[in-house]
């Protein structure tokens, strides 16, 4: 009874001719997660890959940062997805009975190799040294905890940090293709799927990796701001300005690469080009043009255009980077929300539209939804008390500033 009335309440919204079986989606908003998650999992940690391998000195203070929010949301990113499965203890099915000619089955591969050995290694030598200085003087809980996570290690000399460093930079070099890979294989799955004309693009892989790029970038610089005003601290303004230009240039690569897909499909001008643009001017039409495009896109670009090449006050162009990359997070979510419900509001036949209709509560709804949004912030919180990131909590900074005090006096 309660399927039937769903059915009526769903043909209710129905324009056009489209058969019984094709009213209900079967991707909700939790797969849209997915993909959003994934991206700020691999610009975040592009963005710290800039200050070890290109040697961007500028963005040093969110390096170690980059690294842990790219960890946070790296252990969120598969729970959408076990969410939305409904068994999330088949998945383990995945590395028992190996399936490499699967797309989705290969995900399983890249998240452990990116978790296991890029990621966690790279954060595990980069703080080595510093966790044994700091497990010198901490309390007996902190201390038994560091020593598990150094794995028992205790030298510091000018020899084994060197090594570290060296690891750090040879595990970055490898993390870049591996980030690429992590996020461009979601954009191949969607890229490959041929029989929907919304998703079948040769180019949707690469938008993704762009779009990734820019929403960790964003999200990098959000939480900069917001941690060091919480921490009554001053924002490294050179640090800002560089995260606004690579932020800014990406955009403008992004903004691009859809332009050219865009035009590529009405080159095409293959059969579904009618349903698709009757589906973007009345079904997409507020969440494509005017979140994605004007407000997540064309809005930010003017807004870090102007404050970073003009001449405003520094306070005036802090305020107006925050808000740039806030609006680029809900122009990404927005462009993840297209690709994910938008392919599967048209019909198969290429005849009518559907709607999709948004629950709030059970395992696909709002509220689920809105708590694994939560859970990588939380994760965060947790790591940055662990490991802080921060220049003036490292071991070198506390002797400089001891050291420093002893001269004055």
């Amino acid at each position: 009874m309660q399927h039937l009335e769903r059915l009526e309440s769903a043909a209710e919204q129905i324009s056009g001719f489209i058969y019984p079986n094709e009213i209900e989606l079967h991707w909700g908003l939790l797969v849209v997660l997915y993909p959003y998650i994934t991206g700020l999992v691999a610009g975040a940690f592009i963005l710290a890959s800039l200050e070890k391998v290109f040697k961007v000195k500028e963005v040093e203070p969110t390096y170690r940062l980059a690294l842990l929010t790219a960890l946070a949301f790296l252990l969120v990113a598969p729970l959408p997805l076990l969410a939305h499965l409904g068994h999330p203890e088949r998945s383990f099915e995945i590395f028992l009975t190996p399936h490499f000619k699967s797309a989705m089955a290969m995900f399983g591969f890249v998240y452990a190799w990116y978790l296991m050995l890029v990621l966690l290694l790279e954060i595990w030598f980069e703080y080595r040294a510093d966790l044994v200085k700091w497990g010198r003087e901490a309390g007996p809980f902190k201390k038994l905890l560091y020593w598990l996570i150094t794995l028992g290690s205790r030298d510091v000399s000018p020899e084994a940090v060197k090594f570290d460093d060296k690891a750090v930079h040879t595990i970055t070099l490898i993390g870049i293709p591996s980030a690429f890979l992590l996020h461009g294989y979601v954009g191949f799955i969607f890229g490959s799927v041929k029989a929907n004309p919304w998703w079948s693009s040769v180019l949707m892989p690469i938008v993704f990796l762009f779009s990734a790029i820019v929403s960790g970038i964003s999200l990098v610089l959000l939480i900069y701001y917001v941690t060091t005003l919480v921490r009554r601290k001053q924002p490294d303004m050179t640090c800002l300005d560089k995260l606004a230009s690579f932020l800014l240039y990406a955009l403008i690569v992004d903004l691009s690469l859809e332009v050219l897909d865009f035009i590529h499909r009405l080159y095409e001008s293959e059969e579904s080009i009618g349903i698709l643009s009757e589906m973007i001017v009345s079904k997409l039409y507020i969440s494509l043009t005017i979140v994605q495009i004007l407000i997540g896109t064309i809005g930010p670009l003017l807004i870090l255009a102007f404050s970073r090449f003009s001449r405003l006050p520094t306070e005036l162009k802090r305020v107006a980077y925050f808000i740039a990359a806030l609006l680029v997070q809900v122009g990404i979510f927005s462009t993840r929300w297209n690709v994910v419900i938008g392919g599967q509001l048209f019909s198969k036949s290429l005849r009518g539209l559907t709607v999709y209709k948004l629950e709030l509560g059970g395992i696909e709804g709002l509220f689920t939804s809105i708590g694994l949004l939560i859970l990588p912030f939380v994760i965060l919180y947790v790591l940055v008390k662990l490991l802080p990131p921060w220049e003036e909590d490292r071991p070198e900074a506390s002797q400089g500033a001891a050291a420093s005090g002893m001269t004055a006096d």
